[in-house]
């Protein structure tokens, strides 16, 4: 385990899958968490049931369950102004920010000519928009703590390599590397460490029933591809969410106190494949 001891995390996409292994492994090592979940619909084109406000409470119990303090909002990541109200008001009532974890993503598989515009829009204004949002609403409360920190921003295999079908997802991803590299660059001087992290296929709602029926379908579009999705090295490895929850810990620890400006991977070899 990692010592986080008296900080606090803030994390979105809070309520279940990852965002939740995130929020009970840093809890499970002593920090305090604010928990940031859409909690309602999802866009239409996204093939997999959305969180609900029930998902986010069963979070916060889990995180006091590991005796440490929950505060936890409804907000949408895409709402700027939603998302600092929130976060100004949870480090008022628990007293500091240390960490962010910026989670919330969604993924709409489909061939290139059938994404529709608004398509397009949703997932680049929830992975790419909806990102920065979750960095400009925090890091003025790490600079302000004086302290240093760590900013983890959640993106894919596919923004380190490439997924068929999934251009929008792609896109975002790729742009969310650049986009912890350049808050890296400007944020040092404040020592925030800023990297970000890049999981492959995980055992989360967003990788299981209807999202794979949904990859099926845009693969039968084109045969050709259907083998360019990521190979794995591990062999018979499926990556649960509390893998990746445990390289979120590490980065936000001391023990990666000089690491920043990475992109690092956990999805066992498959951009290397």
């Amino acid at each position: 385990m990692t010592d986080l001891t008296g900080r606090v995390a803030l994390i979105t996409g809070a309520a279940r899958g990852q965002g939740r292994a995130h929020a009970q492994r840093l809890s499970a090592d002593g920090a305090d968490v604010i928990l940031i979940d859409v909690a309602g619909p999802l866009p239409d084109c996204v093939p997999y049931d959305s969180a609900t406000p029930d998902d986010l409470e069963e979070t916060t119990e889990l995180v006091r369950a590991n005796g440490r303090r929950a505060v936890a909002a409804v907000v949408d990541t895409r709402d700027h102004q939603g998302m600092c109200a929130a976060v100004d008001d949870a480090v008022t009532q628990l007293g500091r920010l240390d960490v962010i974890v910026a989670n919330a993503g969604i993924c709409v598989p489909a061939p290139w000519d059938q994404v529709a515009p608004r398509d397009f829009q949703d997932v680049v204004d929830i992975n790419l928009v909806g990102t920065w949002n979750t960095v400009m609403s925090g890091a003025k409360h790490i600079v302000a703590g004086g302290r240093g920190g760590s900013i983890i921003l959640i993106g894919s295999a596919a923004g380190i390599t490439m997924e068929p079908f999934m251009i929008a997802y792609t896109a975002s991803k790729h742009a969310v590397v650049g986009l912890a590299r350049a808050f890296a660059a400007e944020l040092g001087k404040h020592r925030i460490r800023v990297n970000s992290l890049h999981p492959g296929s995980v055992a989360t709602p967003m990788g299981t029933g209807r999202m794979l029926d949904a990859m099926a379908q845009a693969a039968a579009s084109n045969p050709s591809l259907r083998n360019g999705f990521g190979k794995q090295l591990l062999p018979d490895a499926v990556t649960m969410p509390e893998d990746v929850a445990s390289a979120v810990a590490w980065l936000a620890s001391d023990e990666s106190r000089y690491v920043t400006a990475t992109a690092m991977s956990v999805d066992v070899g498959a951009t290397q494949g």
